[in-house]
């Protein structure tokens, strides 16, 4: 269905008015988990945060003493599995995915469950993007680059032992794979092991006469997968090390190099350095050249769209890449699809349309979104359904707070949550928008350091950024809805099938730097807020895909038939 031809105009909600300024504030990596010392929301102070979950217990409590009716106002929510379109309750919720769900207001088939379909009905392999880069395999040499592990956040390492499979059983003589440890979505060190099993594959494979081998690698979160443009020095290191070459370190095996790197006292997977595997003679075994085929197996799309941009843009500035190969070049989806980038991929991405935001921008909603750099794209392109861009400029407002650079979150752990509160309460008191959402990263991107101290701060950053906007939605007479995306800064360490905290040989607890599968909070309040509404007792598997109706009823508006049904009604007083 055509833009032109939807109907965009939404009905009245029958109880609820119009008019009323609403703040949706999403809290990163902000789960619900039990209280301990490795739940850093619970240890941190975070009061605003405490008394929007304690008014759930004030209002019951209310209710028993007066023996009538009082919303109740928080709330969980999934955000994990099925209820973001991920293959199984096991998988872990991703900002990506999480904020796809706020915003569509529907569950899609998410990256990892799109690729496990391609892959197991093989219709990957008879693709236009297989095809595309198939022209290669005669002469050139298909290489892989990704990141090599199972935390199924940006990729999946029995994914790409079947993309392997699959492309040396339909042509490919010669394959490359270009690794990127991880460290962040599972247990640091693990990083050893995935080499290992890859490398044996790769065994496998020149035993029936592919020649396939590791020609490179280097840590996540130094090489290559970095996003938002924030720091194109992490791109140019993978560039370096797959495309000419060239590293600071060389061996002659990937599982030699992992294990050297990582006796550093300081080495993390996620910050490898850059390595290359080199033959007898010293030479780089699998630089990419002119007609060799790329394939980036990341179905995640946020830390692969700077090296799309790199491998496929003719003028590109951003960094001197000495050489620009010809090659034919496709990405696991499309990661950008209003770039259209890459403009070759194996899998088709979701068809998101018919987002909230733009159906609440055709109603007349006038949008305010701000986070800072390294979450800016989740309140604006995911929550748009992968759209970069406004619907309406003259409707909407985007504000990116440039993030801090050259240093792990843990340095500076309040981040930039100040400058997104104080944008966003300007926002809030100018008039000019009938909805604000932010995007306040600190409790997931310092989470994933590991760094329990830091991440405390994190969470009190956070909660006291919540307070300077709920303050502003006072001030205006308006609605807040309070949510977050996924868990993380929840439960920071390993846990044994009792729940009980891991430790390692040295006796040191095991850190969890990982999203987790627990569920979110979400809390509506706010002056605004028409009396007798309150969350529903008939959804109790709620997820993140029932806000939207959500929000849509909070500005007085009845959602589309297909969405995921409110989360909210209101009863008469």
């Amino acid at each position: 269905m055509g833009s032109s031809e939807i109907s965009w105009k939404l009905a009245d909600h029958p109880k609820l008015p119009k008019g009323k300024t609403v703040a949706v504030v999403v809290l990163d990596g902000w789960g619900e988990a039990n209280p301990d010392k490795y739940n850093c929301i619970h240890v941190a102070q975070t009061p605003t945060m405490d008394s929007l979950k304690q008014l759930k217990y004030e209002l019951l409590t209310l209710i028993m003493f007066l023996q009538k009716g009082a919303p109740e106002r928080w709330r969980l929510v999934r955000a994990h599995g099925t209820a973001v379109g991920l293959p199984t309750e096991d998988d872990m919720g991703n900002s990506e995915v999480g904020h796809n769900a706020l915003g569509a207001g529907r569950i899609y088939a998410q990256g990892a469950k799109l690729v496990d379909l391609a892959l197991a009905s093989r219709k990957i392999y008879e693709g236009e993007g297989f095809k595309y880069i198939t022209e290669c395999f005669d002469q050139g040499t298909l290489h892989l680059i990704g990141l090599l592990s199972d935390g199924g956040v940006h990729s999946r390492l029995d994914q790409l032992q079947l993309l392997l499979k699959g492309a040396s059983e339909n042509g490919a003589k010669r394959i490359r794979v270009h690794i990127l440890t991880d460290g962040r979505d599972v247990l640091d060190g693990s990083s050893v092991g995935f080499v290992e099993t890859l490398e044996n594959d790769l065994l496998k494979l020149r035993e029936k006469g592919v020649d396939a081998q590791i020609a490179s690698g280097g840590g996540r979160m130094y090489v290559t997968m970095d996003r938002y443009e924030n720091d194109w020095g992490v791109v140019k290191r993978g560039w370096d090390a797959q495309v000419l070459g060239e590293a600071p370190h060389k061996f002659r095996s990937a599982v030699e190099a992992v294990k050297k790197l990582r006796e550093d006292p300081k080495a993390n997977d996620q910050y490898l350095p850059p390595f290359v595997i080199v033959d007898e003679s010293g030479k780089a075994v699998g630089p990419i050249v002119d007609g060799d085929a790329v394939v980036t197996f990341n179905f995640r799309a946020d830390r692969m769209v700077m090296l799309a941009k790199a491998l496929e843009y003719e003028d590109f500035d951003k960094f001197d890449r000495v050489r620009f190969p010809k090659i034919r070049y496709a990405g696991m989806l499309q990661y950008d699809g209003e770039l259209k980038l890459p403009s070759h991929y194996l899998v088709s991405p979701p068809e998101i349309e018919r987002t909230s935001g733009e159906y609440l921008v055709h109603n007349g909603i006038r949008t305010f979104a701000c986070s800072e750099t390294v979450k800016f794209g989740h309140v604006t392109f995911f929550w748009n359904g992968n759209r970069s861009g406004y619907f309406d400029s003259s409707m909407e407002e985007y504000v990116e707070i440039p993030s801090d650079t050259g240093i792990t979150f843990n340095v500076k752990p309040k981040m930039k949550a100040l400058e997104i509160a104080e944008k966003t309460r300007d926002a809030i008191l100018s008039g000019k928008f009938d909805q604000v959402r932010v995007n306040l990263p600190n409790g997931d991107m310092v989470g994933h350091t590991g760094d329990i101290e830091a991440t405390i701060v994190a969470c009190k950053a956070a909660d006291d950024a919540v307070k300077i906007i709920l303050d502003a939605i006072e001030q205006v007479g308006g609605i807040y809805v309070v949510t977050a995306d996924h868990g993380n800064a929840e439960d920071m360490v390993k846990r044994n099938k009792s729940g009980q905290p891991l430790f390692d040989k040295k006796g040191d607890i095991q850190i969890l730097t990982s999203h987790t599968l627990q569920p979110v909070p979400i809390a509506i309040g706010g002056p605004g807020l028409a009396p007798g509404v309150r969350f529903r007792n008939d959804v109790p598997d709620g997820g993140l895909a029932n806000v939207a109706a959500t929000v849509m009823n909070l500005h007085g508006f009845e959602a589309p038939s297909d969405y995921e049904p409110t989360l909210i009604e209101v009863v008469d007083n």
